[in-house]
């Protein structure tokens, strides 16, 4: 059977500069064989897989297919630096097709949808062989509904699926998001008080923090413990949650940088463009240049 290749196995430079990847959502417009292929050309080595349609749905995934995924993923010598479950365009709920269903829904039977997903997911992970998946934060607080109560909800679906996750030896990793149950690192903390379990961890979105006021190098210094991969994109001056193309927007990556080096992190950091579907190739190679040119200058 192929066998998907790990970070160290990888012919690259040292440092972050060697620990850049890129997620395939913003590929959306082609097949998963065909993005890795543009990806691996433009000069990544990492590859977050999108566990939604068109790639990797693990609902409708055949045993044939995972096979694919890996001998291509072997042929390119990429390798996974986390599969993407946070997205469900599968699903294409008509309030937000990346939010819902959340952990949090009001109908428990649509709130089984996502947990159903982010099993399928760990077990995927486990059989591509990724270190971890990655979800949402709990979903929006339904109307009425306090944020207490919500993120007792939300405990209750994460510990079972936790367990699975330790079962199957792959990180499950919450990624805090504007608008969404978790948005604060000080509400990650509170949320973590809660779980008591060594495979739930921390998806760092950089961007993510700086639309809701969360400085990103401190709050990496905050956050370290928990820290287990990173989302990389820039957002503008005026806190938007938009993702745009490193260089484009206002954070402060070297600052970012430096403190990602002073917790002595040594995974990986994909750039996330999903915007991008019209010229994602365009988005990757522009993200990667800036990025390298930040770093070299750090």
């Amino acid at each position: 059977m192929p066998r998907v290749v790990t970070p160290a196995e990888l012919p690259h430079p040292s440092g972050i500069a060697g620990r850049l990847a890129f997620s395939t959502n913003a590929y959306l417009k082609f097949s998963f064989p065909e993005a890795v292929r543009r990806l691996a050309a433009i000069g990544y080595r990492g590859i977050e897989i999108m566990a939604d349609v068109p790639h990797a749905w693990p609902a409708g995934l055949l045993d044939e297919q995972k096979r694919a995924i890996r001998e291509t993923l072997s042929g390119l010598r990429l390798a996974i630096s986390n599969i993407n479950a946070f997205m469900m365009n599968a699903i294409s709920d008509s309030r937000q097709r990346y939010w819902h269903p959340s952990w949090i829904e009001p109908d428990r039977h649509y709130r089984q949808i996502r947990i159903d997903h982010t099993r399928r997911s760990l077990t995927l992970a486990r059989e591509l062989g990724a270190p971890c998946i990655t979800t949402e934060p709990g979903g929006p607080v339904a109307p009425g509904s306090s944020w207490a109560a919500a993120l007792q909800l939300f405990v209750e679906g994460l510990k079972p699926v936790a367990e699975h996750a330790e079962a199957e030896g792959v990180l499950l990793l919450i990624e805090p998001e504007p608008g969404l149950l978790i948005e604060r690192a000080d509400q990650f903390l509170e949320l973590m008080q809660h779980i008591d379990s060594p495979a739930v961890g921390l998806n760092f979105d950089i961007g993510h923090f700086y639309c809701v006021g969360d400085d990103p190098a401190p709050a990496v210094r905050r956050l370290a413990p928990y820290i287990r991969h990173f989302h990389l994109e820039d957002i503008a001056i005026t806190r938007v949650h938009h993702h745009l193309i490193p260089g484009d927007g206002a954070i402060d990556f070297a600052s970012v940088f430096q403190a990602i080096q002073e917790i002595g992190y040594e995974g990986w950091i994909t750039i996330e463009l999903y915007p991008y579907v019209d010229d994602p190739d365009r988005a990757a190679r522009t993200a990667r240049e800036r990025v390298l040119a930040i770093l070299g200058k750090t």
